[in-house]
Protein backbone atom coordinates (compact mmCIF):
# COMPACT_ATOMS: atom_id res chain seq x y z
CA UNK A 1 0.00 0.00 0.00
CA UNK A 2 1.05 3.22 -1.11
CA UNK A 3 1.34 6.44 1.37
CA UNK A 4 -1.63 8.02 -0.34
CA UNK A 5 -3.92 4.89 -0.45
CA UNK A 6 -2.66 4.25 3.86
CA UNK A 7 -3.28 7.71 3.67
CA UNK A 8 -7.18 7.71 2.20
CA UNK A 9 -7.90 4.47 4.12
CA UNK A 10 -7.24 6.85 7.04
CA UNK A 11 -9.64 8.76 5.96
CA UNK A 12 -12.21 6.60 5.37
CA UNK A 13 -12.12 4.97 8.77
CA UNK A 14 -12.06 8.27 10.36
CA UNK A 15 -8.43 8.80 11.80
CA UNK A 16 -7.67 12.67 12.93
CA UNK A 17 -4.30 12.51 11.87
CA UNK A 18 -5.09 11.29 8.27
CA UNK A 19 -7.81 14.33 8.16
CA UNK A 20 -4.95 16.97 9.57
CA UNK A 21 -3.06 15.48 6.81
CA UNK A 22 -4.80 15.36 4.16
CA UNK A 23 -6.59 19.20 4.78
CA UNK A 24 -2.91 20.41 4.79
CA UNK A 25 -2.01 18.71 1.62
CA UNK A 26 -5.32 20.38 -0.51
CA UNK A 27 -4.53 24.06 1.92
CA UNK A 28 -0.94 23.74 0.22
CA UNK A 29 -2.31 23.08 -3.48
CA UNK A 30 0.26 20.19 -3.17
CA UNK A 31 0.15 17.96 -6.43
CA UNK A 32 -0.77 14.76 -4.73
CA UNK A 33 -3.87 16.34 -2.96
CA UNK A 34 -5.27 15.54 -6.22
CA UNK A 35 -4.76 11.87 -6.46
CA UNK A 36 -5.81 11.39 -3.04
CA UNK A 37 -9.15 13.65 -3.50
CA UNK A 38 -10.15 11.20 -6.41
CA UNK A 39 -9.68 8.09 -4.05
CA UNK A 40 -11.92 9.02 -1.41
CA UNK A 41 -14.33 11.10 -3.95
CA UNK A 42 -16.76 7.78 -4.30
CA UNK A 43 -17.35 7.85 -0.08
CA UNK A 44 -18.26 10.73 -0.08
CA UNK A 45 -22.29 12.21 -0.52
CA UNK A 46 -23.73 11.37 3.00
CA UNK A 47 -23.03 14.31 5.07
CA UNK A 48 -25.17 17.07 5.30
CA UNK A 49 -23.56 20.06 4.08
CA UNK A 50 -24.51 23.58 6.22
CA UNK A 51 -23.39 27.13 5.64
CA UNK A 52 -23.40 29.61 8.67
CA UNK A 53 -22.63 33.31 7.15
CA UNK A 54 -23.86 36.74 8.26
CA UNK A 55 -22.50 40.33 9.44
CA UNK A 56 -19.57 40.29 11.55
CA UNK A 57 -20.57 39.95 15.16
CA UNK A 58 -23.45 38.39 14.92
CA UNK A 59 -22.56 35.51 16.80
CA UNK A 60 -21.56 33.11 13.84
CA UNK A 61 -19.26 30.99 15.64
CA UNK A 62 -21.38 31.00 18.81
CA UNK A 63 -24.01 29.80 16.92
CA UNK A 64 -21.59 27.04 15.26
CA UNK A 65 -20.78 26.07 18.22
CA UNK A 66 -24.24 25.39 20.08
CA UNK A 67 -25.22 23.96 16.52
CA UNK A 68 -22.43 21.11 16.97
CA UNK A 69 -23.24 20.61 20.89
CA UNK A 70 -26.74 19.75 19.98
CA UNK A 71 -25.85 17.58 16.93
CA UNK A 72 -23.33 15.36 19.13
CA UNK A 73 -25.83 15.21 21.96
CA UNK A 74 -27.84 12.95 18.74
CA UNK A 75 -24.96 11.03 18.71
CA UNK A 76 -23.53 12.19 15.17
CA UNK A 77 -19.86 13.01 14.01
CA UNK A 78 -19.92 16.79 13.01
CA UNK A 79 -16.92 18.44 10.89
CA UNK A 80 -16.48 22.46 11.31
CA UNK A 81 -14.10 24.24 8.74
CA UNK A 82 -13.97 27.67 10.21
CA UNK A 83 -12.79 30.36 7.47
CA UNK A 84 -10.72 32.86 8.99
CA UNK A 85 -9.16 36.36 7.37
CA UNK A 86 -5.78 35.30 6.48
CA UNK A 87 -3.54 37.29 8.32
CA UNK A 88 -1.10 39.88 6.46
CA UNK A 89 1.80 38.88 7.86
CA UNK A 90 2.03 34.74 7.70
CA UNK A 91 -1.06 34.26 5.24
CA UNK A 92 -1.95 31.71 7.76
CA UNK A 93 -5.76 31.65 9.72
CA UNK A 94 -6.67 34.52 12.19
CA UNK A 95 -8.15 32.71 14.67
CA UNK A 96 -9.83 35.10 16.91
CA UNK A 97 -13.24 33.97 16.75
CA UNK A 98 -11.79 29.93 17.17
CA UNK A 99 -11.66 30.46 21.67
CA UNK A 100 -15.69 29.89 20.87
CA UNK A 101 -15.77 26.56 20.34
CA UNK A 102 -12.70 25.73 22.75
CA UNK A 103 -14.69 22.97 24.63
CA UNK A 104 -15.18 20.90 21.78
CA UNK A 105 -11.84 20.46 21.20
CA UNK A 106 -11.97 17.90 23.19
CA UNK A 107 -14.54 16.06 22.04
CA UNK A 108 -13.68 13.09 19.66
CA UNK A 109 -16.93 13.04 17.55
CA UNK A 110 -15.96 16.85 16.66
CA UNK A 111 -13.17 17.68 14.10
CA UNK A 112 -12.39 21.48 13.78
CA UNK A 113 -10.42 23.22 11.22
CA UNK A 114 -9.52 27.29 10.61
CA UNK A 115 -9.02 27.95 7.25
CA UNK A 116 -7.61 31.56 5.44
CA UNK A 117 -9.54 32.73 2.90
CA UNK A 118 -5.67 33.82 1.10
CA UNK A 119 -7.62 36.68 -0.64
CA UNK A 120 -9.87 34.55 -1.98
CA UNK A 121 -13.45 36.34 -3.04
CA UNK A 122 -16.41 35.04 -1.01
CA UNK A 123 -15.95 34.83 2.44
CA UNK A 124 -14.75 31.23 1.65
CA UNK A 125 -11.00 29.55 1.65
CA UNK A 126 -10.39 28.25 -2.23
CA UNK A 127 -10.07 24.71 -0.82
CA UNK A 128 -13.19 24.38 1.26
CA UNK A 129 -15.28 22.26 -1.31
CA UNK A 130 -12.08 19.78 -0.86
CA UNK A 131 -11.99 19.53 2.50
CA UNK A 132 -15.75 19.34 2.66
CA UNK A 133 -15.07 16.08 0.61
CA UNK A 134 -12.54 14.86 3.20
CA UNK A 135 -15.22 15.42 5.83
CA UNK A 136 -17.77 13.55 4.37
CA UNK A 137 -15.57 10.61 3.01
CA UNK A 138 -14.24 10.45 6.67
CA UNK A 139 -18.37 9.80 8.13
CA UNK A 140 -19.22 12.95 9.54
CA UNK A 141 -23.02 13.24 9.57
CA UNK A 142 -22.90 16.69 9.67
CA UNK A 143 -20.65 19.57 8.12
CA UNK A 144 -20.61 23.38 9.07
CA UNK A 145 -18.98 25.85 7.09
CA UNK A 146 -18.67 28.90 8.64
CA UNK A 147 -17.85 31.57 6.55
CA UNK A 148 -15.18 34.90 7.56
CA UNK A 149 -18.19 37.35 7.69
CA UNK A 150 -17.85 39.88 4.98
CA UNK A 151 -21.29 40.70 3.91
CA UNK A 152 -21.80 41.04 0.58
CA UNK A 153 -19.01 38.61 -0.68
CA UNK A 154 -20.97 35.30 1.35
CA UNK A 155 -22.81 34.44 -1.47
CA UNK A 156 -19.89 32.45 -2.75
CA UNK A 157 -21.08 30.19 0.37
CA UNK A 158 -24.39 28.89 -1.63
CA UNK A 159 -22.10 27.09 -4.13
CA UNK A 160 -20.64 24.58 -1.47
CA UNK A 161 -23.81 23.97 1.16
CA UNK A 162 -26.89 21.99 0.99
CA UNK A 163 -28.92 24.61 3.28
CA UNK A 164 -27.58 28.31 4.18
CA UNK A 165 -28.42 29.82 7.22
CA UNK A 166 -28.05 33.75 7.34
CA UNK A 167 -27.43 34.74 10.60
CA UNK A 168 -28.75 38.23 12.03
CA UNK A 169 -28.90 39.61 15.38
CA UNK A 170 -30.52 43.11 16.10
CA UNK A 171 -29.08 46.54 17.46
CA UNK A 172 -26.80 46.60 14.63
CA UNK A 173 -27.84 48.22 11.49
CA UNK A 174 -29.63 45.10 10.10
CA UNK A 175 -32.47 47.38 8.51
CA UNK A 176 -29.25 48.06 6.34
CA UNK A 177 -28.06 44.81 6.06
CA UNK A 178 -31.42 43.16 5.62
CA UNK A 179 -31.71 45.64 2.32
CA UNK A 180 -28.22 43.68 0.37
CA UNK A 181 -30.21 41.56 -1.96
CA UNK A 182 -27.62 38.84 -2.36
CA UNK A 183 -27.59 38.10 1.21
CA UNK A 184 -31.53 37.91 1.59
CA UNK A 185 -31.34 35.65 -2.04
CA UNK A 186 -28.96 32.99 -1.00
CA UNK A 187 -30.39 32.34 2.80
CA UNK A 188 -32.63 28.87 3.09
CA UNK A 189 -33.12 29.49 6.62
CA UNK A 190 -32.91 33.09 9.02
CA UNK A 191 -31.26 33.57 12.37
CA UNK A 192 -32.19 36.42 14.51
CA UNK A 193 -29.32 35.97 17.50
CA UNK A 194 -29.14 37.59 20.45
CA UNK A 195 -32.72 37.59 20.42
CA UNK A 196 -32.78 38.46 23.64
CA UNK A 197 -31.78 41.95 22.94
CA UNK A 198 -34.43 44.56 22.13
CA UNK A 199 -35.37 45.04 18.94
CA UNK A 200 -35.23 41.09 17.97
CA UNK A 201 -39.18 41.21 16.17
CA UNK A 202 -38.68 44.44 14.65
CA UNK A 203 -35.78 42.94 12.97
CA UNK A 204 -38.11 39.94 12.37
CA UNK A 205 -40.41 42.22 10.44
CA UNK A 206 -37.64 43.89 8.68
CA UNK A 207 -36.70 40.18 7.03
CA UNK A 208 -40.30 39.00 6.40
CA UNK A 209 -40.79 42.36 4.18
CA UNK A 210 -37.37 41.80 2.34
CA UNK A 211 -38.55 38.33 1.74
CA UNK A 212 -41.47 39.74 0.16
CA UNK A 213 -39.45 41.23 -2.64
CA UNK A 214 -37.05 38.27 -3.28
CA UNK A 215 -37.99 35.77 -5.92
CA UNK A 216 -35.58 33.62 -5.88
CA UNK A 217 -36.91 30.99 -3.16
CA UNK A 218 -39.24 29.76 -5.24
CA UNK A 219 -41.71 27.24 -3.27
CA UNK A 220 -40.12 27.57 -0.34
CA UNK A 221 -40.36 30.26 2.03
CA UNK A 222 -37.67 30.57 4.56
CA UNK A 223 -38.66 30.45 8.11
CA UNK A 224 -37.07 33.03 10.64
CA UNK A 225 -35.78 31.35 13.86
CA UNK A 226 -34.89 33.40 16.88
CA UNK A 227 -31.90 32.30 18.94
CA UNK A 228 -29.51 33.30 21.61
CA UNK A 229 -26.36 30.94 21.20
CA UNK A 230 -24.41 31.63 23.91
CA UNK A 231 -27.58 30.07 25.97
CA UNK A 232 -28.27 26.93 23.71
CA UNK A 233 -31.65 29.19 23.23
CA UNK A 234 -33.81 27.93 20.05
CA UNK A 235 -30.83 25.81 18.24
CA UNK A 236 -33.78 23.15 18.92
CA UNK A 237 -35.93 24.91 16.47
CA UNK A 238 -33.19 25.55 14.48
CA UNK A 239 -32.52 22.10 13.72
CA UNK A 240 -36.43 21.36 12.57
CA UNK A 241 -36.47 24.22 10.46
CA UNK A 242 -33.02 23.06 8.99
CA UNK A 243 -34.53 19.25 8.52
CA UNK A 244 -37.18 20.32 7.47
CA UNK A 245 -35.98 22.89 4.50
CA UNK A 246 -33.83 19.53 3.84
CA UNK A 247 -37.24 17.43 3.30
CA UNK A 248 -38.13 20.37 0.98
CA UNK A 249 -34.92 20.05 -1.28
CA UNK A 250 -35.43 16.30 -1.56
CA UNK A 251 -38.82 16.49 -2.29
CA UNK A 252 -38.62 18.82 -4.67
CA UNK A 253 -35.53 17.21 -6.92
CA UNK A 254 -33.42 20.73 -5.71
CA UNK A 255 -31.22 18.48 -3.68
CA UNK A 256 -29.96 16.86 -7.04
CA UNK A 257 -29.82 20.16 -8.78
CA UNK A 258 -27.66 22.11 -6.21
CA UNK A 259 -25.38 19.00 -5.67
CA UNK A 260 -24.90 19.20 -9.85
CA UNK A 261 -24.47 22.82 -9.60
CA UNK A 262 -21.85 22.06 -7.22
CA UNK A 263 -20.33 19.73 -9.43
CA UNK A 264 -20.06 21.93 -12.44
CA UNK A 265 -18.50 24.94 -10.83
CA UNK A 266 -15.96 22.40 -9.20
CA UNK A 267 -15.01 21.03 -12.43
CA UNK A 268 -15.00 24.62 -14.59
CA UNK A 269 -13.41 26.30 -11.32
CA UNK A 270 -10.29 23.63 -11.83
CA UNK A 271 -10.57 23.53 -15.80
CA UNK A 272 -9.69 27.22 -15.21
CA UNK A 273 -6.81 27.22 -12.82
CA UNK A 274 -5.48 23.88 -14.93
CA UNK A 275 -5.80 25.88 -18.32
CA UNK A 276 -4.03 28.77 -16.94
CA UNK A 277 -1.12 26.56 -16.23
CA UNK A 278 -1.01 24.83 -19.16
CA UNK A 279 -0.92 28.44 -21.06
CA UNK A 280 1.62 30.36 -18.77
CA UNK A 281 4.74 28.48 -18.62
CA UNK A 282 3.71 25.96 -20.77
CA UNK A 283 2.39 27.25 -24.17
CA UNK A 284 3.38 30.64 -23.51
CA UNK A 285 6.92 30.82 -21.80
CA UNK A 286 6.83 33.04 -18.16
CA UNK A 287 9.36 35.39 -19.48
CA UNK A 288 7.66 36.31 -22.60
CA UNK A 289 4.47 36.74 -20.31
CA UNK A 290 5.46 38.96 -18.47
CA UNK A 291 6.81 41.45 -21.45
CA UNK A 292 3.10 41.13 -22.80
CA UNK A 293 1.87 42.39 -19.36
CA UNK A 294 4.19 45.07 -19.66
CA UNK A 295 3.21 45.99 -23.30
CA UNK A 296 -0.76 46.44 -21.67
CA UNK A 297 0.84 48.46 -18.91
CA UNK A 298 2.60 50.80 -21.42
CA UNK A 299 -0.22 50.66 -23.45
CA UNK A 300 1.39 48.94 -26.53
CA UNK A 301 -0.72 46.40 -26.52
CA UNK A 302 -4.45 46.01 -24.92
CA UNK A 303 -5.87 43.25 -22.47
CA UNK A 304 -9.23 42.30 -25.03
CA UNK A 305 -6.11 41.79 -28.22
CA UNK A 306 -3.62 40.31 -25.76
CA UNK A 307 -6.19 37.31 -24.19
CA UNK A 308 -7.01 36.56 -28.13
CA UNK A 309 -3.64 36.24 -29.20
CA UNK A 310 -2.88 34.29 -26.28
CA UNK A 311 -5.97 32.30 -27.44
CA UNK A 312 -4.66 31.74 -30.40
CA UNK A 313 -1.41 30.10 -29.58
CA UNK A 314 -3.58 27.51 -27.41
CA UNK A 315 -5.71 26.75 -31.12
CA UNK A 316 -2.81 26.67 -33.16
CA UNK A 317 -1.32 23.83 -31.40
Amino acid sequence: MTELEALAAGIRAGQYRALAKAISLVERDDPRSERLLADIYPATGKARVLGITGSPGSGKSTLVASIARFTRKQGKRVGIIAVDPTSPFTGGAILGDRIRMSDLYTDKGVFIRSMATRGFLGGLARATNDVVDVLDASGFDLVLVETVGVGQDEVEVVRTVQTNIVVLVPGMGDDIQAIKAGIMEIGDVFVVNKADRPGADKTVTEIQMMMSLVEEHGDWIPPIVKTVASKNEGIAELDEAVAAHYAYLDRSGELVRRSRERVRIRIETDLKQKFMDHLIGGVVPRAEYETLLDDVLHKKDNPHDAAENLLDRVRKR
